[in-house]
Order: structure tokens, then sequence, then C-alpha cells
């Protein structure tokens, strides 16, 4: 590479070399914009908005709104940006990831492109590690966003904030208020107060100045801090809303990652999975299993071996409405009728021994082509659960996924990704081939003062761990601050028990407590301070120099100590995650000093290194107390974390290959449902739900008429068959039988054969349009038709889309056997997946196609009925409420209808011959 370099030149540096030029123009408007009032500073927001509105495009705005950024900064928070923070900046804005050392202040620098970005008014989102760095950057820098006249929000697990310099907190003196809590109480924007609270922001929340709002308000802001969870989990949740209006998030426009790497290579394997606990009991499946077994075929049930479909007749609902003492159908439970009609698929359709076989209590999928056992598949939509239950067997499922996405593709959603890390170097390969991000590497401020150490290697843990304590000890009884670096709590507390043991006074940090532990590790460069922390706690906290607000006195006389000191006391094996470790150390060209102590029992060395390093130990006969210090043992130790990292490289690359193929199905289906909430929102012109439906319901009845008359069938059409079908879909009377039959045919005659066709399927349209009409007659609300109409479609899509979760879940663990066939499992899971999508889509229309016109039959139910029930139509109340409104129209308030009883439109005829249809 260095030889490449020699030729080319290194691309790293040309980059910064052409992002100074506009460093240098930023630079000249500096005294411009320290001339300009608060007022007028203030005013610049408006102004460059006003130059967006006109066409002209942020990379020419640019200029202004850094120099503005950085003034406004100079006067809330008394910092001014450097040049190598404004080159961060542009590299922000550019989309690309900010390599910037610990200490450069990466907080800050993103301060410019949000501001810059967030001129648009599409809203820009900084993801933080935990819910602590979201709100202490929503104050600390919120100071700077509200001078220039732009809004704040922070999301938090269950609570959102808008920074509001006015808002206060009450000063509070009760046994649970923290020191934090009291000395945040009461402070006031400009005061003296203030500005300790301006140098204490690196590590300490105000609650002062957060004031609480709604998710949506947060969300509306013109920059949006949180963490990558919460923005996940919200992306999810709003693609499960029955309302538009309960959606939060807007489009997803700019985001920059804080701590890039972190969340996008050491998370990106952990999907976000939204889940609810399975049915209280399984004890339903082998119930209606039983239930089905009672059912006489003919009378109770019809079987389309062709459809690969059964159907209840109408004695078949009685005798099922008899049998578990409500009428499912016209109570509109539609989940309790889905499962239903899965276990007499199950009972009619599915033969032990030929579709299936039961293999160690377990139901095993017979491959209809090949005769092979397909280990690992299970039937869908609850079908494979059915058969267990018919069979007796063990019912597999534990809790059921809802809505899933993984962090990579959640931030491949965004129109515009930026990051920002001390360590990205070693993973740009990754960032380049998986999210399209070019890494670049930003020179430090003031060049590096730190001496990074040679390793040091011994035997056995006891003797790194003596070692460890004898360093620190000396260190610390100078005045020189440690910090220690475990990789778990559980090296922490050995640790922590030694210097314990030796009377050395430290603080011990786990990464539980994030507030607390960043108060704790912002003083971990006082005077002689030791701190035991694991590799990850404190993150995002600068420790500086005779602690925070420092002393000058004490952060001379740590300077000369030899400034803060690290201790390793394992390698990782990702090497940025022990290059984070070091660059704790000589921040801003401070002094400092590393140095790493490992032993022949750890992990990394165990795997790759032992070995050959114990038998050069054995070789020169070196004492266990005695460490090798060698160059050779660093390579060793760097060659293995070399191969480590490409293979977890491989494995995250390779998942993502399979949950591209998911992602595909999620953005579709995702699509579709906010169509819906759009057209039930009057927001797409010329759409309505009605006519969704009524095209759904045309293409069944064409599928099903060229089905049963398909050439296979010769002279012979089942146009009764047709109609029986038909009639399970909408009511259709006995005398439109005639109208459907044909007349009689000429074998061969293909184009006579068309046509016939073609009428057949527009007089099925027609009675079906004609049923519609009649059913909206019967609900006699447009309102409350049009929220059934949009409930069944939401309804219908989101439980398929949980069975298809699971049916994908069960195909990626079981794909894995086909490598044995000779095939790849990844074009077969593509292949499968694509077949079970289209599936999903059929499956969909067919279950709103064959419940529209079974809904809500007491909502049915004439005029003088629901005003009789006292049945109001109205908007949740709030977000939640909107299941159990649906639940109020349906069933009504206080009686229950039989369905023998007589209907309560005054027709006289039965319930379940009228509006119980």
């Amino acid at each position: 590479m260095s030889f490449l370099k020699k030729i080319f030149g290194d691309p790293n540096a040309r980059i910064l070399a052409e992002l100074g030029r506009a460093v240098e123009e930023i630079n000249l408007l500096e005294s411009a914009y320290r001339a300009k009032s608060d007022a007028e500073l203030r005013e610049t927001t408006a102004t460059l908005r006003a130059r967006l509105a006109a066409g002209e495009p942020l990379d020419t705005l640019l200029p202004d709104a850094f120099a503005a950024a950085r003034e406004a900064s100079r006067r809330t928070l008394g910092q001014r940006h450097y040049d190598v923070q404004l080159l961060g900046a542009i590299v922000l804005h550019r989309g690309q990831i900010a390599e910037m050392r610990t200490g450069e202040g990466k907080t800050l620098t993103a301060t410019a492109a949000v501001y810059l970005n967030a001129l648009t008014g599409k809203g820009v989102h900084v993801v933080t590690v935990n819910d602590y760095l979201a709100r202490r950057d929503a104050v600390w820098m919120g100071q700077i966003y509200h001078a220039l006249g732009l809004t704040v929000g922070t999301i938090q697990h269950e609570t959102a904030y808008r920074y509001d310099p006015d808002y206060q907190v009450e000063p509070r003196e009760t046994a649970t208020a923290t020191e934090t809590e009291m000395e945040a109480s009461g402070v006031h924007e400009g005061t003296p107060e203030d500005e300790e609270r301006d140098t204490r922001g690196a590590y300490r929340v105000e609650m002062s100045f957060l004031r609480p709002i709604s998710r949506q308000e947060a969300y509306a802001a013109d920059i949006t801090y949180g963490t990558n969870n919460e923005f996940g989990f919200d992306y999810l949740r709003d693609n499960m809303v029955g309302e538009l209006e309960q959606m939060v998030q807007r489009p997803l426009e700019y985001a920059i990652v804080d701590e890039v790497d972190s969340i996008l290579i050491d998370e990106a394997r952990t999907p976000l999975i939204i889940s609810a606990p399975a049915e209280d009991s399984t004890d339903q499946y082998y119930r209606f299993a039983e239930l089905v077994r009672q059912l006489r075929p003919e009378e109770h049930f019809t079987v389309d071996e062709k459809m690969r479909s059964a159907f209840f007749t109408e004695a078949g609902q009685d005798a099922v409405t008899q049998l578990l003492g409500f009428d499912p159908w016209a109570q509109s439970d539609l989940a309790t009728v889905h499962h239903l009609e899965q276990a007499l698929r199950a009972e009619a359709l599915f033969k032990r021994d030929k579709e299936y076989v039961v293999r160690e209590g377990e139901i095993v999928i017979v491959d209809e082509f090949t005769g092979r056992l397909m280990f690992g598949r299970r039937y869908s939509e609850g079908l494979h659960q059915a058969i267990e239950a018919k069979e007796g067997v063990k019912i597999q499922r534990e809790s059921r996924t809802l809505a899933t996405v993984t962090f990579q593709n959640y931030f491949r959603l965004y129109k515009k990704l930026a990051g920002m890390t001390g360590t990205a170097a070693t993973e740009a390969e990754e960032f380049g081939k998986i999210y399209k991000l070019e890494v670049v590497q930003i020179q430090p401020n003031k060049p590096s003062r730190r001496t990074d150490s040679t390793d040091m290697v011994y035997k056995n843990e006891k003797a790194k761990y003596q070692a460890v304590v004898a360093e620190v000890k000396a260190r610390h009884e100078r005045g020189q601050p440690v910090l220690i670096g475990t990789i778990s709590i559980e090296k922490n507390e050995i640790l922590s028990q030694l210097l314990e043991r030796e009377g050395v006074p430290h603080a011990l940090l786990n990464a539980k407590n994030h507030e607390r532990e960043a108060e704790t590790i912002a003083q971990a460069g006082r005077k002689g301070a030791v701190t035991v922390a694991t590799n990850m706690a404190g993150r995002g906290v600068d420790i500086i120099l005779g602690g925070n607000p420092p002393d000058a006195l004490e952060a001379e006389a740590v300077k000369a100590a030899g400034g803060l000191h690290i201790i390793g006391t394992e390698r990782h094996e990702a090497r940025r995650i022990d290059n984070q470790l070091r660059g704790r150390s000589g921040r801003q060209g401070d002094p400092g000093s590393s140095q790493f102590f490992l032993s022949l029992e750890d992990d990394l060395m165990r795997i790759f290194a032992s070995d050959r390093v114990k038998r050069m130990m054995e070789t020169l006969r070196i004492p266990e107390e005695v460490p090798i210090e060698s160059k050779m043992v660093g390579r060793l130790i760097e060659s293995a974390q070399r191969k480590v990292e490409g293979h977890n490289f491989d494995i995250r690359k390779h998942l993502l290959e399979y949950d591209d193929v998911l992602n595909k199905h999620r953005e579709a289906i995702y699509r579709r449902r906010r169509e819906i909430l759009d057209v039930a929102a009057g927001r797409r012109a010329g759409k309505t739900a009605r006519a969704m439906i009524l095209e759904m319901v045309e293409e069944e009845i064409e599928r099903l008429v060229h089905l049963h008359t398909s050439e296979e069938r010769g002279a012979r059409w089942d146009l009764a068959e047709i109609y029986n079908v038909a009639a399970t879909i909408f009511p259709l009377p006995a005398e439109a039988r005639t109208a459907i039959a044909p007349p009689e045919r000429q074998p061969g005659d293909k184009l006579a054969d068309v046509k016939t066709r073609t009428a057949i399927i527009e007089q099925l349209a027609g009675l079906a349009r004609t049923a519609y009409e009649g059913l909206e007659k019967r609900i006699s609300n447009p309102e409350l038709m049009r929220e059934i109409e949009k409930s069944i479609l939401l309804r219908s899509i989101d439980g398929l889309w949980i069975e298809h979760l699971d049916a994908m879940e069960h195909l990626r663990t079981g794909i894995g056997l086909r490598g044995y066939g000779q095939r790849d499992p990844l074009v077969e899971y593509k292949r499968e997946a694509y077949r079970m999508f289209q599936e999903l889509l059929q499956l969909i229309a067919k279950q709103i196609v064959f419940s529209i016109y079974r809904v809500g039959v007491a909502a049915e139910a004439a005029p003088q009925f629901m005003r009789q029930q006292n049945v109001q139509l109205s908007a949740p109340a709030k977000e939640g409420d909107a299941g159990a409104a649906m639940e109020t129209h349906a069933a009504g308030k206080h009686q229950k209808i039989g369905r023998n009883d007589p209907c309560p439109c005054g027709s006289g005829k039965k319930f379940k011959k009228c509006h119980g249809t």
C-alpha cells in the first residue's frame, strides 16, 4: 500500500487538501459573523433558508452556515471550532465517516454539519450509543442550535424532551434526589452557574432545559438526538400503527451516527425485534384440532382439492358455534376463524406420510416433487401448528415476531448517512462495501505525544495480574493517573479485589449506569486517580488532565508525572477496540502512555498465538513472573486480529445477503401499509379503500373462474364449484346459479371459451359489487364502513406478515442443509423466499376478499339497532386506543345476537339468514 501511495499519492491527503480550501473560505467569513449581534446571528437561519428555497444547493450555503455555527458555539459554549473540526464537519456533510482521535471534539464537530442540513426543515437525526449521551448532547449542543433559531428534541426509552432554556426543574431535596438533580435545578442561561454548566456539560446531564414533550414533537424538531435502538424501534412501531396520525417519524433524510463503528459494525448482527408472547396457551390449537374431528364432510365442510382449500358450510358454522359456545363469524373474530380454517385444512387436506411425516415428535414436511424430507422447513400462517395439534406432538412456538429489522438495513434507509468515531480505518472496507461510506482520517489539532509501549506477555493470568497491580501501585504513588481497561465485568472485579488488597484506592466502572460512570471517568485524569473500567465504560466522555472542571495546578502536576497512563489487560478481537482504549490518553497534544499486559491464557492468545510463544518461553527458560517484551509477539497478535476481523466481516456480509431478501419483503409490505393509511386519510387522490378491495374481489373471481374452466378440464367446466366457492366470498342468491350458466359449449372453440369465461367473470363481479353496495346500505354509516375497510386491510396484512416472518425464520434456519445436496444455500433461500412472498401477497388478498363481506355483523345491523346500542364512532383518544374503538363498533355494548335469533333490523328473518350472512 505504501508503494502505491508513493506512485499515486495518499488519497486521504488529497481529500483533506480539497476540503482545506472550503475551510479557508469559512475562516474568511469569521470576522463578519463575529461582528453580528445575537439577533442578526439568529436571523442567519432565515436568510440561508430563503437562499435554499430559491434553489441554491447546500454546498454553496456551507461556508456561511459553518461560520454561523462556529460563532454561535463561541458565544454559547466558549468553544470555537478548530480548522480540523471544520474539516470533519465537511466530511460529515458529504455523507462520509470522519475518523477523529479521542479528545478532538467530535460532538462539537457534528454541530456545523447538523446545522447546515437542518436548514432543509426535513429533520436531522444524531444517533448516540446510549440515552445518557442523547440527553447530554441535546442540552450541551442545544445551546448552539437555539442561538441560531433551530429546535432540538431528544427521544429516550419511554420519554421525549425538547431543549428549552426557559424550562426549569424545581429544586428538590428528597432522599431520592441525586446530586446532579440538586445542582441542575434553578440554573439560568448567562449566569456564572451557566458558565460552569457549559464546562461540566461534557459529562453531566442537566434536566433543567429539557421540557417533556410527545415523541411526535421530538421528531418534528429540526434536530433530534436519540439512540440507534430508539430510532429503529420507532421505525418498526410506525409500521404497525392503525392511524396515520399515530406515526412519529418523518421520512428518513439525514443521520449522523456517533461511535459509528460500535453501531454499524459491532451491533450489525443484532436485529431489532418487536415481539409478543405466543398465545396464552397452545391449548387452543389442540382444542380446534379436536373440534374439527367432530365435523362431517359435505355436511359441515367442503373440500376443493385443486385449490387446496376447505370451507365450512352454513351447517358447519352452526356446529362450530355450538361447540365453541360463541360465534366467531358474528363477532368478526378473524384470529379464531383463521385458526379454525387452518385446523380444517390440516384435518381434511394434509395426510400423514404423504404431505408430512412425524419424526422424533416433530412434523417434517415431505417435498412434493422429490419425496425427500425437508428438515427445518415449516408451513406458514399457523398451518404447521395445526398439523402438530392434529398429531398430538409438541407445538413449537415460544413467541411471535411482530416486526424486525437489522441496523444494517435500517440505517441504509436514510437518504444521506454519515458517521464519526476515533477508530474506523481498520473497518474501512466493510463501511465501503456494506454502507457505501468512505472513511476520511482527520489529522489531530495537535500532534500526539502519547508513548505506546510494546506488549508485556506472561505465562499465565496470575502473573499478569500481579504485574498490573505492581505497575498501577508504582504510578499511583508518584501521582500519575491510571486507567485500566478490561474486556469483561468479571475481569474488572478480579482486578478491583487485587487493588483493594494492595491498598490502592480506585473507581470501578462496569458500563451499567452511563450517567454516573461518565461523571466518574471525567475525573480519571486527576492526580493519582486509578480507574478500572470495561473497554466501553464512559465512552463519549473526554478525560481531561487535572479533572473536569480542570484545576490548572493539578493539570501541570499530572503532566509532569507523565499524563494519563493506559493499561490494557487483554487484547480484543478487533484492533480498533484496543485503539479506542489507547486513544483515551494523549488528547489535544497532552503527554500520555499506554501498554498492554497479556498472558498465554487470554482468549486471543490461547486460540491464535499461544503455542508458538509458549515454545519460545520454554526454550529461553523464562520464569513465570518474567514477561516477554517482543515486537515479534506484537506482530503475531496483530496478524491474529486481522484474521478474526476478516472472519467476522465475512459473517456480517453473509448475514446481510440473507437479510437483504427479507428486507425487500419488508419494504414492499410497509409501502402497502402506508398506502392504505394514506388512502384512509384522503392523501391519495382518486384512490379509495373500497376500490382497492373490490379490485381484489374481482381478481379472486377471475382466478376462481380460470381455475375451474381451464383447458385441462376439456369439455367439462365445473360451474357448480364456481358457484359454491363464490358463495363463500359474498352472498350469492340461488337464482344466480342460472345466471352464470353458459350456453352449450363446443369443445375446441377457444374464442367462444374466452368470451364465455369473460361473461362469467363479469356477471360474478357485478353480483359482488351489488353485494358490497348492500353491505354498505346495511351498515348505513359511510364513516364506519371506511373504518371497517381500513381495519380489514391492515389486519390482514399485519397478521399474515407476522406468519411470514415466522416462516422466513424457519426457512433460514433449515436452508443450510441444502448445501449437502451440492446446492448454494443462498440461491435456494432467494428462490424459496420469492415463492413464499408471492404466496403471502395472494394470501393477503384472499383473506381480505373472504373477510370483507362477513365483517362486524353486529355493526352491520340496521341503523335503529345501532342507535339502541348507543354505539358512537369516534377517533381514538390516544395511541393504542384504535383497537378498542373498533372492537366497540364490532361487538356492541349490551346485547349478544345469536345466529338463530331474529335479526334486529326488523326483516323477520333469522340473524344468520339476514345480517349474519
